[in-house]
């Protein structure tokens, strides 16, 4: 039976609960838990829930931050290049995450879910296929390598990650517009950053 891939922000939120729920008390939740539960054969999902990590408490250290950026690269490198199945770093996979803390981020999250999800749409479907898919992986690209001088600021890296997200709802419905709305946050995180690396 062919996996099932979530189409929108709270298909992802109630893919990540399912999984969240089902782990033994006992067993702790990795992040690698959390990827599985959306799918490996697909970018979109894959790239909003790294996303939503990026933007979350969970990267309130700087290293946090730059190591979910070295993630982003890995799976926008194998969506540049087409690969089908999204290989994953097991040092990556093995962060823990808490199960509290999923449960409220996604309480907390849902109503801004459902809001979003009435804006996404079928639109300029043509920017998620090749070959303009390629050009959207490098715009991800972009956003995870302007996160490592952002990484230094306090928030600043949450700007990358909001691209990232954007990028992953894009994906995810197939809607390009979000896909350009992502380009363009990404351009303004590069005119935020420059100054500070000239």
């Amino acid at each position: 039976m062919e996996e099932r891939e979530p189409d929108n922000l709270s298909e992802v939120l109630d893919d990540i609960e399912q999984t969240a729920d089902a782990q033994p008390e006992a067993q702790p939740l990795t992040l690698g838990d959390l990827l599985d539960s959306v799918g490996r054969r697909s970018y979109g999902p894959l790239l909003l829930l790294i996303g939503l990590f990026a933007i979350s408490p969970a990267t309130a250290l700087p290293l946090m931050t730059w190591a979910t950026a070295v993630l982003t690269l890995v799976v926008a490198g194998q969506m540049a290049v087409g690969l089908p199945n999204i290989w994953l770093p097991k040092a990556a996979r093995n962060i823990r995450i808490g199960r509290r803390t999923v449960h409220d981020s996604i309480e907390k999250g849902r109503p801004a879910a459902r809001w979003i999800d009435h804006l996404l749409r079928k639109r300029l479907e043509f920017l998620s296929k090749p070959p303009f898919v390629n050009i959207v992986a490098l715009c991800v690209i972009a956003a995870a390598l302007i996160t490592f001088p952002l990484g230094l600021v306090p928030l600043l890296p949450l700007i990358p990650g909001i691209a990232i997200v954007a990028f992953g709802l894009g994906m995810t419905a197939r809607d390009g517009v979000w896909l350009l709305l992502g380009t363009l946050i990404v351009g303004g995180a590069f005119w935020l950053a420059v100054p500070r690396l000239f």
